[in-house]
């Protein structure tokens, strides 16, 4: 059965159905909404730690690629001679921690999918307490912190706080939640950034928005196919999809050459069953296509599917590293010293 939710077309695309109507009609909830948001801030006082926390955020709710910029994020540190260990919630699973994810022994339902993606590249811990988590990782070894997600999660201190806006999607409508996509007021949260990056072209004119609010460094990346990916040049596929925005893996697929026959939308996080994809992988064995994924979905696979479904992967191309690691650096520095 599939949860969670699918991203309200009227967020962003102002010609939808009573895209106008809609907005203004949750309105009210998003004022209690920003209003319930500035009062956590108000209630907490951030933890501070024994050793540097980044974290990787977004202004909107869900789709705006934070979770590959984590992952790049880890190359760099560990190039510079860090030990970086990640954190995360672990949205969509029922662990609630602080518990360090093992692949061979935890899934997507105990841990949630994006835990089961980062612990590729680094140890990672799941913890619904932020602080508690990131004790857990100091104690195991880890020098530096890396959480992704909890830019509005106000009870840790973040020595450099990153956010991630998607070129194509901006802010959306500028609404809060529910109304639109943003998570709380950009006049609140943007200032607290140390730096923001631009995921490909601003197409929305969200770099202006930016300007307004804070003097913070905008560094520059997109979005790029990883170089081990099934060549999909001129042959058929279904792909589906079940993240925040699904069109931008659909996307993808097109420029790489890849004849798309079939196409799934799922929620976000949603928790796939055979049944969910019966038909989808009975159409693609008769039309002969492959059928494709992101590694994102395919974490959230029953076992039997999995042989049947190839994974098309994607990573950050940043166009000055050397900018973003000087700036972690710095902020580092600042507050913990020489670490390294």
């Amino acid at each position: 059965m599939i949860g969670k939710w699918k991203t309200p077309a009227f967020w962003y695309d102002a010609a939808a159905p009573f895209a106008a109507q809609k907005a203004a009609a949750l309105s009210p909830l998003s004022w209690l909404y920003g209003f319930a948001v500035r009062q956590r801030f108000d209630l907490y006082y951030p933890v501070p730690l024994a050793r540097p926390v980044i974290c990787v955020g977004n202004p909107v709710a869900g789709g705006a690629g934070k979770t590959p910029v984590v992952l790049s994020l880890v190359d760099l540190l560990k190039d510079r001679g860090y030990n970086p260990h990640l954190l995360t919630r672990g949205y969509g699973g029922s662990e609630t921690g602080p518990i360090q994810v093992s692949p061979g022994r935890d899934t997507a339902d105990d841990v949630g999918d994006e835990a089961l993606l980062l612990v590729t590249k680094a140890p990672t811990w799941v913890s619904r307490s932020r602080p508690l988590g990131a004790q857990a990782a100091i104690d195991t070894g880890a020098n530096i912190i890396v959480m992704d997600d909890g830019y509005q999660n106000p009870s840790i201190y973040k020595d450099f706080s990153l956010l991630v806006i998607d070129g194509a999607a901006g802010f959306g409508n500028g609404r809060l939640l529910p109304a639109g996509p943003l998570r709380e007021p950009l006049e609140f949260g943007l200032p607290r950034a140390h730096a923001v990056v631009m995921l490909g072209e601003d197409k929305t004119g969200a770099l202006d928005i930016v300007r307004q609010h804070t003097d913070a460094p905008v560094l520059s990346a997109r979005i790029v196919p990883d170089a081990d990916n099934p060549d999909l040049f001129g042959k058929k596929v279904f792909a589906f999809a079940g993240i925040g925005r699904p069109e931008k893996f659909k996307d993808s697929l097109a420029a790489a050459g890849a004849v798309i026959e079939g196409w799934g939308s799922y929620p976000d996080h949603c928790v796939y069953t055979e049944e969910d994809l019966r038909e989808l992988m009975t159409a693609a064995s008769s039309a002969a296509a492959l059928v494709v994924t992101t590694a994102k979905d395919y974490v959230r696979l029953p076992d039997a599917i999995k042989p049947r479904v190839l994974v098309f992967g994607v990573h950050v191309e940043w166009e000055d590293p050397v900018q973003l690691c000087m700036l972690i650096d710095e902020a580092v520095a600042a507050v913990h010293g020489q670490l390294l």
